[in-house]
């Protein structure tokens, strides 16, 4: 059973007990947060698409806390001209667990 949800403009399949990342939300460790957009679900009876979302089915998810990813080096260089540029960067993301997926109609 699995789930196809939409956060931020990206997404992500998902299944109970899994664990991802999604861009960072000042949520706190142990709050819960709710992805209502589903596009798509499947369990043993088949698949369930939504156009584009399936209506009053979410998913829930348990805040593990922030994570940072990893380190990105941005070079610029250009021969010839002694320039030389190193910027570096680490985004931020929020670390979840899916708790359950809940569909209308007491199909879970």
């Amino acid at each position: 059973m699995y789930a196809i949800i939409e956060d931020s403009g990206q997404q992500f399949k998902v299944q109970e007990g899994q664990e991802l990342q999604i861009d960072y939300r000042d949520v706190p460790a142990g709050e819960e947060i709710r992805f209502d957009r589903v596009l798509a679900y499947r369990d043993h009876r088949g698949l369930q698409i939504g156009q584009p979302y399936l209506p009053a089915a979410c998913v829930r998810a348990e805040v593990l806390g922030p994570v940072i990813g990893p380190k990105i080096v941005i070079r610029k260089f250009k021969r010839r001209k002694n320039y030389r540029r190193k910027i570096g960067h680490r985004q931020l993301y929020t670390r979840v667990r899916i708790a359950k997926i809940e569909l209308p109609g007491g199909s879970e």
